[in-house]
């Protein structure tokens, strides 16, 4: 979902910028110009102008950014002002590794539940949260005012375990599933569709490319 007037490459590039101002917090720096902020992410100064202005600018003219202002207001920007409660369906390798993942709780994201339908995995406790079966769904949903789901389970049960999230109330779907769960739900459905393979094959296209233009001397 976009917000009025802002295309979807500024809202995909917010994230990078906050990562980079984290950082450059950690690092005790207190100001940054765009051209200083354009050599170390590999965005041009004007790029940074544009996407900032989007937004109200946030510099002065002859000072730069301040790095920890700045920091403050992409994150209310990005909603990272306060805690969402998520929930991972699908408690396999990955579901279990993403809910073993605490920096996603300094960001906000916090980690009320993981479910799974195998009664295998009942009771396994994921960092200190044990796993639930999927039939409790419903009623944990309401109780603890779940926002975000995170689906980590085979394609095949994708479509009707969002469908069943999304009818007790969840309005955000980050999805692992390999397929498009945007194109199957209302529209006031935000997902946001995670292909690991697909990054993976960029990967290998970029890999390709640069062996095609670097051979090895034989």
């Amino acid at each position: 979902m976009e917000e009025k007037g802002i295309s979807r490459a500024v809202i995909k590039r917010l994230p990078r910028y906050y990562r980079y101002l984290g950082e450059l917090l950690e690092d005790g720096v207190e100001r940054i110009s765009s051209g200083e902020l354009s050599e170390r992410m590999k965005v041009t100064a004007s790029q940074i102008r544009q996407d900032l202005n989007n937004f109200g600018g946030f510099g002065q003219q002859g000072y730069g950014y301040n790095v920890r202002y700045l920091y403050s207001e992409i994150g209310k920007i990005l909603g990272l002002d306060r805690v969402h409660n998520m929930i991972f369906v699908g408690a396999g390798n990955l579901g279990q590794a993403l809910a073993n993942y605490a920096a996603f709780e300094r960001s906000g994201f916090k980690t009320v539940g993981i479910f799974d339908v195998n009664p295998v995995l009942k009771g396994i406790s994921v960092r200190g949260i044990e796993i639930r079966m999927a039939d409790e769904l419903p009623e944990f949903i309401k109780e603890h005012h779940v926002e975000i789901a995170a689906l980590t389970l085979p394609k095949a049960k994708a479509v009707e375990m969002a469908e069943i999230l999304v009818d007790n109330g969840v309005k955000a779907i980050w999805n692992f599933a390999h397929t498009d769960l945007n194109l199957k739900l209302p529209k006031d459905v935000i997902v946001e569709n995670v292909h690991l393979s697909e990054s993976l094959m960029r990967l290998s296209y970029n890999l390709t490319r640069y062996e095609a233009e670097h051979p090895k001397n034989n």
